[in-house]
């Protein structure tokens, strides 16, 4: 009966996928999409992910983990898998699957459907379950660690300050979409603030009140986040509190500076963990009613499978072709080199059994591409006129207008203010960055089920409460991305001063912290008073340095196996690898060395050198960095992929012995049920 039903999975699996690339011409429900999606994780989670778990890393529960042997209250701590499912799903969930899909809609919304499905299945969840299956072994050490140890130590440090470097640059880029947000968002600022001491309490509920109380804990926690969700709409429509929760960029930076100080180094059980695990109560339970909306109105997909955007390299949402610039700016979803550092940083301190490992580091993966596929539909359900005015620049636009015209991607300027007007807003033209379209697609679904339902439409109330559900996803990666600083910034610095090193050690976390704290509050901030400075500069970077830093930790991982005499299950990280190595240098090139002025940087800086835009000056300077940095991280990658290759080579032709640093095998003490 179970093969039967198995069977009946994956043939309704691959029927919806034919539908999806088969269909030419006629309307497709979204519905079908998401079939397509469900059907597959489910296959792969029971199938592949258990032989990942059984036969390529041998997962045993009788191994003492790294929270056990070194629990210490504060970094290392056994925790219940649930709770640190949700801590691990709210860490790597930031801005990528909610607004990488909706940009990559311009090319249809077949091309991004394919990549997050298959993409997360053979590259995305494998390197996440991988890396935390390598830092399980060797006491949670980071990525950078175990590149210096398992590869080469030059090559290892290189690549530790190129990583700290990335991580500085998109722990600024997610911040900046944070503030962005919040700043013209009262009820989502009220909302969030709400989740810090609704946290402390399950914090100190399940650790020290009620040790153990998982499930009293989160029924509290559900139910104060339900009350502060219904408040803030009610704060937002008060005059005097709504002022109050009407912060200015500047402010809602320093505010951010300092959550995220404070998360980094409070102990990780009394905030960083509950208030990730109560975020995705609320990140989840948005996902699947979406889901269940579009089960029951069946909305079609307004955007065609293909656009003339994907092979004309024209698009008016971003520059260049479908390959590589899709399979770019859908990094999380898909695959997102961010996952390694979290999977190397806080999770692996806090896994109470090595089996869990599967369930956190490959499913909650698959949980992030389900958001992204709900984001892909939420923003191809929209009228592709609609979607195009509300991501494109009107010069990008008028640009575009022929091809756009002649695929019948138009609307008129009145349709748009009625748009505006029904979700609350003064205008919703060159709302570019995504989330906005997003947000408009999320409440015409919502909207739908409620009006199925019986009920009122409530559009701008469902528009509003997207955008703070977007706030609140992103949010949860500053403070678990700033905590993995500090422990790769400990790390690096503990090579000249090894007390520095001590995680536990208290000076050397608040120092730490308040340096990567510094560190990327600084370009925001930067970013903030400035529209060309701090991390707007560095902004065209955040695509191709998240899937470099991707191919980094799928050579440390291909290396980790070839010295665990796993060689002949090499193709599970050798092919993303191999992928990911050819799309990241392609796109990386491009960005660089391309005669296209909209798309390589010392293109456009050339377009500059003659124009009397007193900005002409700050922006050269911007797209010769862009160039400089980006190559600085083409070479850190190509010189670890070169020595990876290197050692490779030496060990399986047995010129070096395959020496694995591990950690010696520890009988855990733990009895089931702990």
């Amino acid at each position: 009966m179970r093969a039967v039903i198995w069977v009946a999975i994956s043939v309704l699996g691959a029927t919806a996928f034919g539908v999806l690339t088969l269909a030419r011409g006629e309307t497709i429900s979204a519905a079908w999409l998401l079939t397509a999606a469900v059907c597959t994780y489910v296959v792969a989670y029971r199938f592949y992910s258990k032989f990942l778990a059984t036969r390529v890393f041998g997962l045993d529960p009788r191994r003492a983990t790294p929270a056990e042997r070194f629990n210490n209250g504060h970094d290392f701590v056994p925790t219940n898998k649930w709770v640190l499912f949700g801590h691990h799903f709210a860490a790597i969930a930031g801005a990528g699957p909610l607004v990488g899909p909706v940009l990559a809609a311009q090319f249809g919304f077949l091309p991004g459907t394919l990549w997050l499905i298959i993409g997360v299945v053979l590259g995305g969840a494998v390197q996440d379950f991988t890396i935390l299956f390598c830092s399980l072994r060797r006491d949670g050490k980071s990525l950078g660690q175990m590149a210096k140890e398992e590869v080469s130590k030059v090559t290892g440090v290189t690549a530790m300050i190129a990583v700290l470097a990335i991580m500085i640059i998109l722990l600024a880029v997610l911040a900046l979409i944070v503030v962005n947000a919040l700043r013209a968002s009262p009820w989502g600022l009220f909302t969030i603030a709400c989740t810090i001491p609704i946290a402390l309490l399950m914090g100190w509920w399940m650790k020290r009140w009620r040790p153990g109380k998982v499930g009293e804990a989160s029924i509290v926690g559900a139910l104060l986040l339900l009350i502060a969700l219904v408040g803030g709409g009610s704060v937002a429509s008060h005059p005097t509190l709504a002022a109050a929760f009407t912060q200015s960029g500047a402010s809602l930076t320093w505010m951010m500076i300092a959550y995220g100080f404070i998360a980094s180094v409070l102990p990780v059980w009394m905030l960083l963990c509950p208030r990730d695990y109560l975020s995705t109560f609320l990140k989840i339970t948005t996902v699947l009613v979406l889901a269940v909306a579009i089960l029951i109105i069946l909305p079609p997909l307004r955007m065609p499978a293909l656009t003339p955007f994907a092979t004309a390299g024209e698009g008016p949402v971003f520059a260049g072709k479908l390959f590589p610039f899709a399979f770019i700016t859908i990094a999380c979803g898909a695959i997102s080199g961010f996952h390694s550092l979290v999977a190397s940083g806080t999770t692996p301190k806090m896994i109470t059994r090595e089996t869990d490992a599967r369930m956190i580091g490959y499913g909650g993966m698959i949980m992030e591409s389900f958001v992204g596929v709900m984001a892909m539909i939420a923003a191809c359900t929209l009228d592709p006129g609609v979607y195009f005015a509300m991501n494109t620049t009107p010069t990008a636009l008028a640009g575009a207008s022929q091809v756009l015209t002649q695929a019948g991607f138009v609307v008129t300027p009145e349709y748009m203010q009625a748009l505006a007007t029904q979700m609350g807003e003064q205008t919703l033209i060159a709302r570019t960055g995504g989330a906005p379209s997003l947000a408009v697609g999320m409440a015409h679904i919502f909207s739908g089920l409620t009006s199925a339902l019986g009920g009122k439409t409530l559009t701008a109330l469902w528009y509003h409460f997207a955008i703070m559900f977007e706030a609140l996803f992103i949010l949860t990666t500053i403070d678990t991305g700033t905590r993995v600083g500090r422990f790769m910034l400990q790390e690096i610095v503990g090579h000249v001063w090894p007390r520095f090193g001590q995680t536990s050690w208290y000076p050397s976390v608040l120092l730490a912290s308040g340096t990567v704290c510094a560190a990327w509050g600084y370009f925001l901030y930067q970013g903030i008073i400035d529209p060309l400075g701090g991390i707007n500069s560095l902004w065209p970077l955040f695509g191709i340095s998240n899937q470099l830093l991707a191919a980094v930790a799928l050579c440390v991982a291909t290396t980790i196996l070839i010295k665990m005499q796993r060689q002949r299950y090499l193709w599970v990280t050798l092919g993303p690898l191999a992928w990911l190595i050819v799309v990241t240098m392609t796109a990386g090139y491009q960005k660089v060395f391309s005669t296209d002025p909209k798309l390589g940087f010392l293109a456009h800086a050339a377009t500059l050198a003659t124009s009397a835009d007193p900005s002409a000056g700050r922006l050269i300077f911007n797209d010769r960095l862009n160039a400089v940095v980006a190559l600085f991280f083409m070479a850190v990658v190509a010189m670890l992929v070169f020595t990876s290759a290197r050692e490779w080579w030496l060990v399986l032709s047995r010129r070096k012995p395959a020496v694995v640093h591990e950690a010696p095998f520890q009988q855990s003490d733990l009895v089931a049920g702990d």
